[in-house]
């Protein structure tokens, strides 16, 4: 810091902060669940959380509350649907959640950053965490904390708001762990990420994109930080790595950031997945309707386009 003194700013030496009784490590958050208890023992929302049956509840507070009052909930046995005003309240209250509670039991569900009418498609990390959301309520995978039971869902209010295609939480990830011998091998598991709409490219660079050399498979899911390289011998996965992007070279071990620790597990990258029937009906619909014939008869013919979500409604049954 600077400080004016005699007409010249004159340069302070910083000093040292020490922060003692702190167990967490570099990059992970800092635990407050002793905080959680005292905020608690408040007798007045002791007296709330302490009421099972209650179905409506107005409390006035400070903002800071919020995360204590949801941690509260779920310390007694709830599942939390949060819901705020803002993307960024959103990603504020689930970095609050995670000095409470266990992080990996707390997940945001993101609303699009486009419009459901406009011609454009949602990112595909964004579908990716929708998708990796509603997997995990509906079917959670117990032996693995990143794709296990939740305890609090963090939503904007948009992403609530917004009619979605019904049974995205039954679609299936392609999943691959180190000695899984696969039926249909590496082969199947291709026609698998087509299916879900990743990408077949000759070098992978973004989420969404997979591609094969020999009996190497690269895969970026949408969820994860870093793209996942899959060995194969023969019918088997012979390993599971992470790499960078930028060299194309594996990263060293689980310890470092970033390093795949629960093999291989990517959610689809659109919600609007082109199955036959979809496909049936924007062929039927590109002749009805010719001047969405572009993007109807690309769909038809079973390959993915900007903006085909906005055509949801009228491509399948009915909206959630």
């Amino acid at each position: 810091r600077t400080y004016p003194g005699d007409g010249a700013a004159q340069a302070q030496t910083p000093r040292s902060l020490a922060v003692r009784g702190s167990s967490a490590l570099p990059g992970e958050p800092l635990s407050l669940a002793g905080l959680l208890d005292v905020v608690t023992g408040d007798p007045a929302l002791a007296r709330v959380l302490a009421t099972p049956t209650v179905t409506g509840l107005d409390l006035t507070g400070p903002v800071g509350l919020r995360p204590f009052v949801i941690a509260g909930l779920v310390r007694q046995g709830r599942t939390v649907l949060a819901v705020t005003a803002t993307g960024r309240e959103a990603e504020d209250l689930v970095a609050a959640l995670g000095s409470l509670l266990d992080g990996d039991r707390v997940a945001l569900y993101p609303s699009w950053e486009t419009l459901p009418h406009e011609r454009l498609s949602p990112r595909a990390d964004t579908v990716g965490r929708r998708l990796a959301v509603l997997r995990r309520l509906k079917h959670p995978n117990a032996d693995d904390p990143a794709t296990g039971p939740l305890d609090v869902v963090v939503a904007p209010v948009r992403s609530i708001l917004q009619p979605q295609v019904p049974g995205l939480g039954d679609l299936e990830p392609v999943a691959l762990h180190e000695g899984d011998d696969v039926d249909g091998g590496l082969d199947g598991v291709v026609r698998r990420l087509v299916d879900i709409s990743y990408a077949r490219v000759e070098l992978v660079e973004k989420r969404g994109e997979f591609a094969v050399r020999g009996g190497i498979l690269d895969v970026f899911p949408p969820t994860e930080e870093h793209p996942v390289r899959v060995e194969w011998w023969g019918d088997t996965v012979e390993e599971v790595r992470a790499f960078k992007v930028s060299d194309q070279r594996s990263l060293g071990g689980p310890s470092e950031p970033g390093a795949q620790s629960h093999g291989l597990w990517a959610p689809p990258c659109r919600e609007l997945l082109l199955t036959p029937d979809v496909r049936e009906r924007a062929r039927v619909l590109a002749q009805t309707h010719p001047e969405l014939a572009e993007i109807c008869v690309k769909i038809a013919d079973g390959h993915p386009v900007e903006g085909m979500e906005a055509l949801a409604p009228v491509l399948v049954d009915e909206l959630q």
